[in-house]
């Protein structure tokens, strides 16, 4: 049997497993372990468990990841979403359709501090939906909105997802943040102006508000110093040259524990409580990454990476062609995995296919972030839906889901406007010397 062949059946039996519910690192350590024991042997098969998972976790460069979690944590104990909500709230809760509008900005916001879609969904949903419901919105529209906008929490930086590419390709996690900023900025417009579209065919779907004094709006504002001030300390420190992104996580995370503090939401119960939150998130995040390194040596084995891309490179086809068949690949596993476990599993399958095509490597990381997004809220699964199904159990899952078609829509139009217009992505990144 060629290694080729082997390599694909791998793959076919860790779908098979990731199907039938096995957990994500364990069902890519089976196969890399029983694969490696196929072709060289057991005694190549078991040694790797001597290594890869100390090789896969112990670097620097990692410590990013539960640094960022923590700080997000912190943030959601000390309420930062709540009086995020409140403030974008103030400035155009008015409108029809405001608050749902309000979600995504509060959305987009939090996300420059949680780094994660499905706790930005799960926190937004809690605080906004209460209050749509008080105005009697249409649950397709809130939920909708409130699963959509969630997605904006692995895209605007700091995203541990761009952490975990830029680690993994060996692309400038610098860059790779700058890049994610106007992509990120015109989603959440997009996800506005569907609203605003939504209401106009319907009006009842979401009703005004209640208009806020401008001295409301003005207070709203200084509700955000938390926020305004950890993106300025972690992104401004990044790109002025004073620490690493490493560094900047940790200092992010101890700002944020001195705001919960100094604003007297941190006692020693929420103390615990994001420490446990970090410690889970960390710990899943870690496995999934020690599973991805030994596939990655089994892979590696097969060569099938590397003769992927000599095949896909040699047919007479726009790169393009190939550029969505591997996005329409993301899409169907993100029905079944969430972003962190597709982005370690296939960038190093994927990764030298697209150098071979001349795509960009902060480009593709920025692209593929965004049909991560889209993936969370596809039907059939798509996470974020059941997340919000979790925080609405009084809305059917119908409902959410139709509530996600305008926003699926508004997704395709805006990553093809990011595929056809690649500046859009690069022109920050190209400033940074």
């Amino acid at each position: 049997m060629s290694p080729l062949l082997i390599g694909l059946i791998g793959i076919v039996i860790l779908m098979a497993l990731l199907l039938s519910g096995f957990p994500i690192g364990v069902s890519m350590g089976i196969v890399g372990v029983g694969g490696l024991w196929y072709m060289l042997g057991p005694d190549v098969g078991l040694s790797i468990l001597k290594t890869a998972p100390y090789d896969a976790v112990a670097k620097y460069g990692f410590a990013v990841v539960p640094l960022f979690i923590l700080m997000g944590s912190f943030c959601f104990q000390a309420g930062v979403s709540k009086n995020l909500y409140h403030a974008v709230n103030a400035w155009i809760g008015h409108l029809r359709g405001g608050l749902a509008m309000a979600t995504v900005g509060a959305c987009a916001g939090f996300a420059a501090v949680s780094g994660s879609s499905l706790a930005t969904a799960a926190t937004m949903g809690t605080v906004a939906l209460p209050e749509m419901k008080k105005y009697k919105y249409d649950a397709a529209l809130s939920t909708g909105s409130i699963s959509a906008g969630g997605t904006l929490g692995i895209l605007i930086p700091p995203s541990v997802v761009l952490v975990i590419y830029g680690i993994l390709t060996e692309t400038s996690i610098a860059k790779l943040f700058l890049a994610g900023f106007i992509p990120g900025i015109l989603e959440a417009i997009f996800y506005m102006i569907t609203i605003s579209i939504i209401c106009r065919l319907n009006p009842k779907a979401g009703p005004a508000g209640k208009r806020s004094s401008v001295k409301e709006k003005i207070g709203s504002i200084k509700e955000t110093w938390p926020i305004i001030f950890l993106f300025t300390v972690v992104i401004g420190g990044i790109y002025g040259g004073i620490f690493s992104p490493s560094e900047a996580a940790g200092i992010g995370a101890f700002a944020a524990l001195i705001i919960a503090m100094v604003q007297r939401k941190m006692n020693m119960k929420n103390f615990v409580l994001a420490l446990d939150d970090t410690v889970k998130a960390t710990g899943m995040i870690f496995t999934i990454m020690i599973g991805a390194v030994i596939l990655g040596y089994f892979m590696t084995a097969t060569r099938l990476p590397f003769d992927l891309a000599n095949i896909v490179s040699e047919w007479e086809v726009n790169k393009y062609v190939i550029l969505g068949a591997i996005l329409l690949v993301y899409v169907i596993l993100g029905c079944i995995m969430i972003p962190m476990a597709m982005v370690i599993l296939t960038i190093p399958i994927v990764f030298p296919l697209v150098q071979s095509l001349g795509f960009d490597p902060i480009w593709f990381g920025i692209i593929t972030v965004r049909i991560f997004e889209i993936a969370q809220i596809t039907p059939p699964v798509g996470m974020n839906v059941f997340i919000m199904k979790g925080v609405a159990p009084d809305v059917p899952l119908t409902t959410i889901f139709k509530g996600i078609v305008p926003f699926f829509i508004a997704d395709i139009l805006h990553l093809t406007l990011l595929i056809v217009f690649p500046q859009l992505t690069l022109w920050l990144p190209s400033l940074l010397k």
